[in-house]
């Protein structure tokens, strides 16, 4: 578990993190926040799973793990852990307590949720099973618990096309993302029925808007999240999830890099890789940028907002999540 570190001279170790990122103005305002959180984790017994989406301050400072929504949902299984924090979106804090049914897991704001959770209901699932009988559900992890429960198996960005290709069918369903369900399809062959949910971070991205960035940077590498439009995805050099944007500017071949996904997604990467340069396209996610220093404090002072699932839930939706981890 997590060490006290309230001390002058630790919490400037911590800032070294994120120097390039950061200015230390705003890191003075966050230092009370950092010092409670460390001490409140170490009472409490509690862990901190960050997004790649979370800000600078939130990944590099009071996390003990960090990923894409794969590495949450792996890592999340039994931990050492009585309390649980999620700095992230709810469907991430849900597949926490799937995973974890007897931690207690806290969401910092009620309001961080998700476009494509929200776009799709279990009714909506029952109703495309009647449509299409025999053919299995893919569902992907941005998804509700009820959601999940009335799938078969989950996916991740990361996991996608190998969850699809491990079915061994012609013709599945997969919800609820219909951008990275249609990229799937292109990769596998596979015919895959989608719906009609999107992203409000990626949706935005146009193919042209590579075109310009290419234009005006001719030696960037272009990395698109595969729930971006497909367009988009075509004029990328490399498609993938967050994990493995990570991993291919980690790989050092390019200096220049332009991440077509969340936006602090690429202060995340800067401040661990001061040799790239990053050419920074904007787009917030106004769901993740609810869960502050100051929420994640006020959830462990008052361990709020304990994250319930309902007990007829359970078994199917961690039986899909179970069924990805396995895959």
């Amino acid at each position: 578990m997590s060490e006290t570190l309230a001390a002058p001279s630790q919490l400037d170790a911590l800032y070294d993190r994120v120097a390039r990122v950061v200015p230390r103005l705003e890191w003075d305002l966050f230092a009370d926040d950092i010092a409670a959180i460390l001490e409140l984790k170490r009472r409490r017994r509690a862990v901190i799973l960050a997004h790649n989406y979370q800000t600078p301050e939130i990944f590099h400072c009071i996390a003990d793990i960090r990923g894409d929504s794969l590495a949450l949902a792996r890592d999340a299984q039994g931990l050492d852990a009585e309390v649980i924090v999620m700095a992230g979106v709810h469907f991430m804090a849900e597949t926490a307590k799937l995973m974890n049914p007897d931690r207690t897991v806290l969401m910092p704001s009620l309001e961080a949720g998700c476009s494509l959770a929200d776009s799709i209901t279990a009714e909506d699932v029952r109703a495309l099973r009647r449509a299409h009988p025999g053919v299995p559900v893919v569902t992907y992890v941005n998804s509700t618990a009820e959601v999940k429960a009335e799938s078969d198996i989950c996916c991740t960005s990361a996991n996608a096309r190998r969850i699809v290709e491990s079915l061994g069918v012609p013709r599945v369903i997969m919800i609820p993302d219909e951008f990275l369900a249609q990229n799937v399809q292109r990769e596998t062959g596979v015919e895959i029925i989608t719906w009609r949910g999107h992203c409000e971070v990626h949706e935005r991205f146009t193919p042209q808007e590579i075109r310009d960035w290419r234009a005006d940077n001719p030696d960037v590498a272009v990395l698109a999240h595969p729930e971006c439009p497909p367009g988009v995805v075509a004029e990328a050099d490399f498609s993938g999830s967050t994990a493995a944007m990570s991993d291919f500017v980690a790989g050092g071949a390019h200096r220049k890099v332009l991440l077509v996904t969340e936006c602090s997604m690429s202060d995340n990467l800067a401040a661990a890789h001061p040799e790239v340069e990053f050419v920074r396209p904007c787009n917030l996610c106004p769901h993740m940028k609810r869960i502050t220093l100051r929420a994640i404090r006020h959830a462990l002072e008052t361990m709020s907002h304990e994250v319930t699932i309902p007990a007829h839930l359970v078994a199917g939706g961690r039986r899909a999540v179970e069924r990805m981890l396995a895959a």
